[in-house]
């Protein structure tokens, strides 16, 4: 697996403007929701999937049972699932079309399996490190914008 370091983080969260969301939630105290929120807010596009919330709208877009339901271009997959789930949701992955740039399994969660059979994919995987937390941290901005702390514009 390649070693993630700020720069990698900063690319992929800079190159990555749609999120699909496995596992997302709609109580606002679960990190599987309130994650999602920030993103959307910093300017992602957020399509949630969870067949307990299927059909329900979320920051904009209806939420999916599966992966397979979205039907569209996704640049990451953010992964709010338990780590002995995330094997499950490998064949989806890999029957995307596009595949995916990169899966992102959030904080407390790593699956060397999955993510083994994901990078032979070609697919790069970031384990156990929150979107929201990096983001905030690197100081981006919404995706395809310089980050905040180079913006010499007065901004």
């Amino acid at each position: 697996m390649a070693p993630v370091n700020d720069s990698k983080i900063r690319d992929i969260l800079s190159s990555s403007p749609t999120i699909a969301v496995v596992g997302i939630h709609v109580e606002p105290e679960k990190a599987a929701f309130y994650v999602p929120e920030y993103l959307h807010d910093e300017g992602y596009r957020i399509i949630g999937v969870n067949p307990a919330y299927a059909g329900r709208e979320l920051f904009g877009e209806t939420v999916r049972s599966t992966l397979a339901e979205i039907g569209e271009p996704i640049d990451l997959v953010d992964v709010f699932r338990r780590s002995d789930a995330v094997m499950g949701h490998v064949e989806d992955i890999l029957a995307m079309k596009p595949r995916p740039k990169v899966v992102w399994m959030q904080l407390g969660i790593k699956n060397e399996d999955a993510a083994r059979i994901l990078e032979a994919a070609g697919i790069t995987v970031i384990q156990n490190r929150c979107t929201l937390a990096d983001h905030q941290r690197l100081g981006l901005g919404a995706p395809g914008e310089r980050p905040r702390s180079a913006a010499t514009d007065g901004e």
